[in-house]
């Protein structure tokens, strides 16, 4: 059988000002259903867990330069790039940010090219036979979360 799924999970700092952070186990996950997204699982304590979907190719360039409009910005943390990344999350006037070592990701996003390479994505036979089915999971968990 195909791999369709690419999961990882990696320790990122919740960072809630310049004086307190606090480590977290997100999960990574790709899915060749939905093969131009990402999805980052945040376990958050005493919080359920909370699951924000995004484009694959974002997280790809925001790991080499600031990137990301509306809700979702990525920048390398520092000027020589590999060392850590800063993903922002907003939603409204709420944002929350997270600080993860670039090597996690480069092996996710690695692994998840070798399933689908960046740019083949439109080539997947049952590409669009899929999208409704996603389409409707994804409009039934924003329902569920409001």
């Amino acid at each position: 059988m195909h791999e369709s799924v690419v999961q990882a999970e990696v320790m990122m700092s919740f960072v809630v000002s310049e004086e307190l952070s606090f480590r977290i186990p997100v999960e990574l996950r790709y899915e060749t259903c939905d093969p131009y997204a990402v999805r980052l699982t945040f376990h958050l304590p005493g919080d359920a867990p909370v699951t924000w979907a995004f484009g694959r190719e974002l997280l790809v360039d925001g790991v080499g330069r600031p990137c990301g409009d509306g809700d979702v910005h990525i920048t390398p943390a520092d000027s020589e790039g590999f060392g850590d990344v800063l993903i922002r999350l907003q939603v409204g006037a709420d944002q929350a940010l997270f600080r993860c070592g670039t090597a996690p990701l480069l092996a996710f996003l690695d692994r998840t090219d070798r399933l689908v390479p960046l740019g083949q994505e439109r080539s997947l036979a049952d590409f669009d036979t899929h999208l409704d089915d996603v389409l409707d999971r994804i409009l039934a968990e924003e329902q569920s979360a409001g």
